[in-house]
């Protein structure tokens, strides 16, 4: 049986999603807890491996088993076995031609930055901050240039093991509440490293270190060196992955995540 899940995590305490034979990470724990629950070996592929410090609303992943157990069950099993800061939301049977990667049609991020002189506390690791002042008009501007396809060479790490540069960005925007800037990103697929580089490169332009039409050139560029700095990952979130109706895969409902730093 092919078993599709959906996860949320914070990512502080982990190397990214993949497992790594010397580091903590989300597969690692996940595929221990459900391996307990299914009483053999369980390997999970995931929508999006996610970055070291990189948190999820909404991870989706699928693993197949012979183990029968109720869906019910992997959820109960599975979140008595992982940590705190990991959980299961929900579980169901897959068809025989989902893959939680491959099937995929489009992921959203959430970047939040926190914009003030003074530093997080109760946020600490769950948001960025930056002390110098944003304008969130000239983020937007520049951002405006990202949409739709384009070769994303510029916006990519270096050691970024995609075939083709190329993504389709539907939807980037960026938004201020109150001594909160957020920006959200929607595109069929990301590259490594491609949402903090894109936030790097925005934040730049809002401190008025760079001219609105930096962005622009550095897509031009299609060379990573002109790229500018790799945002920090503690405010990056996987916000949703979503995938052709046939599948009927939940989607999380989009929400201003920590409404309580207006």
């Amino acid at each position: 049986m092919k078993i599709v899940l959906g996860l949320e995590y914070s990512g502080t305490q982990y190397s990214g999603w993949q497992r790594q034979k010397h580091a903590r990470s989300i597969q690692q724990y996940v595929e221990d807890a459900l391996s307990r629950v299914a009483d053999q070996t369980v390997k999970v592929q995931c929508a999006g491996r996610t970055d070291t410090g990189v948190h999820a609303l909404h991870q989706v992943a699928h693993f197949e088993t012979d183990a029968v157990r109720e869906m019910r069950s992997w959820v109960l099993g599975g979140n008595v076995n992982l940590p705190q800061d990991i959980s299961i939301l929900w579980v169901r049977p897959a068809a025989d031609d989902f893959h939680a990667r491959y099937s995929a049609t489009g992921r959203s991020y959430r970047y939040i930055i926190l914009n003030r002189s003074a530093r997080p506390g109760i946020y600490n690791h769950r948001v960025t901050w930056e002390c110098r002042s944003l304008d969130e008009h000239k983020m937007q501007q520049s951002a405006d240039c990202l949409v739709g396809e384009h070769d994303f060479t510029s916006y990519r790490a270096v050691d970024c093991q995609s075939n083709s540069p190329v993504r389709r960005v539907r939807r980037l925007d960026v938004n201020r509440t109150g001594d909160t800037v957020i920006i959200n990103i929607e595109a069929n697929a990301f590259l490594h490293h491609m949402v903090r580089n894109i936030a790097g490169v925005l934040m730049e332009i809002g401190m008025g270190k760079a001219p609105v039409e930096w962005s622009q050139q550095v897509l031009d560029a299609r060379d990573r060196t002109v790229g500018g700095v790799t945002a920090a990952p503690d405010g990056l979130y996987l916000m949703n992955v979503t995938y052709p109706e046939k599948f009927n895969i939940p989607v999380l409902a989009e929400f201003n995540l920590l409404a309580v730093t207006q």
